[in-house]
């Protein structure tokens, strides 16, 4: 028997697909749907199923920025092959996407234990969802949004991409948050951060899914159920990426900031009354 059924692969394919780069953590929201239907959160075949059907969502960022992503890619060969296109701003983007990702994969690797063990306790997803909001609110109320995409660097690239870490070790405090308040503390206003926190997010999600695809098979979770919840989370996704770029260039992220803090006081009195554990 599978750790998880074809029916709640499709629920937990349509919470990743809406939560992955929403900055509400979907790595919390699953843990948390996960415990409602019973499935042990920090067992290694439903951590593996969570990491592998991201690549769903991943698909989806992939399909939608495939015009930039191939500009991008294209520069970086052409750089590779010519000196004088090395000092295009896709060149040198691309390079930048590349050394931002090796941080979270170094931590990744040395903290795995840690990471599958005492950090996906759900009591670490409540703390870090209003711990997150916190960051969030202060990002976007300090932050300046006056540099647009063009306007990134190399520091900037690194900085975002390594904020990554802070989901990485604390599920709850979200990816898409972490490097979207980074990017906002960088003056870079809030379209160009949420463009920038997909990019840096594709080579980082993309690995950890295809690294975790051994145990995830190995360890309980049969092929159809990943192959569904991949395929609902790549769906779901592509509409989040549309509806969350409009949003963004009109409004704060002030109505993610009170979600997070109100789900993370609900899993609390969940946690603290017994009906979770």
């Amino acid at each position: 028997m599978s750790a998880i059924s074809l029916g709640q692969a499709v629920i937990l394919g349509v919470v990743e697909g809406v939560t992955e780069f929403l900055p509400v953590s979907s790595t919390g929201h699953l843990k948390i749907v996960e415990g409602f239907m019973g499935i042990p959160v920090d067992d290694h075949a439903v951590v593996g199923f969570s990491a592998v059907i991201q690549v769903g969502a991943i698909a989806a960022v992939l399909v939608y920025f495939r015009k930039d992503i191939a500009r991008i890619v294209s520069a970086w060969f052409r750089g590779l092959a010519n000196r004088e296109e090395r000092y295009h701003h896709d060149y040198r983007f691309a390079w930048w996407v590349i050394a931002a990702t090796i941080p979270i994969v170094v931590v990744g690797l040395a903290a795995k234990p840690l990471i599958q063990g005492p950090l996906a306790s759900l009591w670490v997803v409540a703390a870090s969802l209003i711990v997150g909001s916190a960051v969030m609110w202060a990002a976007d109320q300090m932050g300046r949004h006056k540099r647009g995409e063009d306007d990134t660097s190399f520091k900037d690239a690194m900085l975002v991409g390594g904020s990554q870490i802070l989901a990485l070790l604390f599920p709850g405090f979200s990816r898409s948050g972490a490097t979207m308040s980074t990017a906002l503390m960088l003056d870079l206003d809030r379209v160009a951060a949420t463009r920038l926190s997909f990019f840096l997010g594709i080579p980082a999600l993309t690995g950890a899914g295809l690294y975790e695809l051994k145990d995830a098979l190995g360890t309980g979770v049969g092929a159809a159920p990943l192959v569904v919840g991949t395929i609902v989370s790549f769906a779901v996704a592509y509409a989040s990426i549309a509806w969350l770029l409009k949003f963004v260039a009109n409004h704060s992220f002030n109505a993610f900031v009170i979600y997070r803090i109100a789900i993370g006081l609900l899993l609390f009195g969940l946690l603290g009354t017994g009906v979770l554990s």
